[in-house]
Parts: C-alpha cells; sequence; structure tokens
C-alpha cells in the first residue's frame, strides 16, 4: 500500500497536475517532468527505480529526452527510497553536479489543520492581470530576481492557483499550490523583507490547506530548503524524506 503523504512529498513532480505545455514520461525506473522552459527547475527527473548497470543509460536516455524538447539541462531528485543507495555517487562520477547553494531539500507533510493566522491578513487567488503582476513582483523580491514589467500570462487552471497575502491592505506575501488527486503541493511561498514576522507566511499555508480540504484531499506537502524548514515546522509540518538535489548541464543538439 503506497504512504501517499511520504510518496507525494519526495516526488512531487510525478503527481502534480499537467499544465499548458507540459509533459511528463513515466516507467518504472524513473519519471521525467518537462515544463515551460530550459532552466533546470522545468525539467525535473525523479522518482528512480534503477539496477546500478542501468544509470549510465539512463542518464544518457533522460538528456535525449529533455535535448528533443530543444533543452540543454535539468534537475534529479533522489529521494530517500532511490535506487540503488549509492545513486548519488553513481550520478556525480557521470557528471552532474551539486544544485548550490542548495542541494538537499527536506520532504515535509501536514495532515492535520495548521495554526490559524492573524485575522487582519487576507488571502485571495490570483485572477487578474493586475494581481499576477503583484504576485510575480513579490517573487522577485522575496527571491532576489529581476522584477518584471508586465504580468505572466494566465494558466487558466484550476488546478495550479496562485495566491497573494494582504497585511492593512497590501500585497506582501505570495505563493502558489498544485492540486492533484492525493493532495495538495507547495510551491514558492516568499514574503516582502519589511512585512515578515506578521504571519503572511502562515496566512498562505493556512488558505491552501483549506483548499485541499475542500476538495476532498485534506493533505499538504512541500520540498522544504533550510530557510523554509523552521517555519514550516512551526506550522505543523513533519520531515518525512530528504530529497538530494543534483543537476546535469549538456548540450542542447543531439550529438547522434
Amino acid at each position: 500500500m503506497i504512504d501517499w503523504p511520504l510518496e507525494l512529498a519526495e516526488n512531487a513532480n510525478t503527481y502534480t497536475p499537467l499544465g499548458r505545455d507540459e509533459v511528463r514520461i513515466v516507467n518504472d525506473r524513473y519519471v521525467l517532468w518537462m515544463g515551460r522552459g530550459d532552466h533546470p527547475s522545468w525539467n525535473v527527473a525523479q522518482r528512480f527505480r534503477l539496477e546500478r548497470s542501468a544509470i549510465e543509460q539512463t542518464v544518457e536516455e533522460v538528456r535525449e529526452q529533455v535535448r528533443m524538447r530543444g533543452r540543454s539541462s535539468a534537475t534529479w531528485e533522489i529521494g530517500t527510497h532511490a535506487t540503488p543507495p549509492d545513486l548519488v555517487e553513481r550520478l556525480l562520477e557521470l557528471g552532474l553536479v551539486d544544485d548550490e547553494p542548495t542541494s538537499l531539500a527536506v520532504g515535509m507533510v501536514l495532515t492535520e489543520p495548521p495554526d490559524r493566522p492573524p485575522a487582519d491578513i487576507v488571502v485571495r487567488r490570483v485572477g487578474t492581470a493586475e494581481e499576477r503582476l503583484t504576485s510575480a513582483r513579490i517573487a522577485a523580491r522575496a527571491f532576489g530576481g529581476p522584477e518584471p514589467a508586465e504580468a505572466p500570462l494566465p494558466t487558466a487552471d484550476p488546478n495550479n492557483v496562485e495566491y497573494v497575502a494582504y497585511v492593512d491592505g497590501q500585497p506582501v506575501a505570495r505563493a502558489s499550490a498544485s492540486f492533484g488527486e492525493y493532495g495538495v503541493t507547495l510551491f514558492g511561498g516568499g514574503t516582502l523583507p519589511e512585512a515578515r514576522g506578521r504571519g503572511a507566511y502562515r496566512a498562505l499555508v493556512a488558505a491552501r490547506w483549506d483548499d485541499a480540504v475542500a476538495r476532498g484531499t485534506p493533505l499538504v506537502v512541500t520540498q522544504a530548503g533550510p530557510l523554509s524548514r523552521p517555519i514550516l515546522a512551526r506550522l505543523g509540518l513533519r520531515e518525512v524524506c530528504e530529497i538530494r538535489i543534483l543537476l546535469d548541464r549538456f548540450r542542447a543538439e543531439s550529438t547522434a
């Protein structure tokens, strides 16, 4: 019987609903999810169940699948239950490298209602172009990227949702979620530096939990780095696995 909280936390991209222009290749050895861009985070291989003799062949196979979409890099997520046990070492020998500065994530799950946020924080689902632009600008400031001048294109996907949290009527935090058959996966929670400590992050977790409950799937999972792990633990999420994150960069065109 599958332990769904653990399975979703360790292999999130295997189960998240596919959005526009996204594809997923599933076999008994690995799962390869490919999104909309060439950045490694848009090309993710995971859920490895390999024989040692098949590792090199699988690396080339995944590279070829990514190349076929005109891309030149991929992320390999090796979870606690990946096989063989020395898969990370074997992949490093084949040229993959740690995803610095954060090469280790922790799978965390929430199966009970989180603490409620302060009553004066309002969380809204993103719907308009103005709200999408607001969300993107908060993310840029929170994560240190360039601020966009225009709103991202809408996805029109009810299973992949963005949220913005407001304090005193001002947008201060954003997050997203992917709602699947067994639970919701949390992504991209970030708060403006000047608004941290007010409860906006907690409000975003609670809003996504509430939407998961409303859909009949009261399970929240996420893969947390060192900055988000402490706050998520305080909100009731528990650690269930580790994921070693490696990068593979190669020529976009096939050399065959």
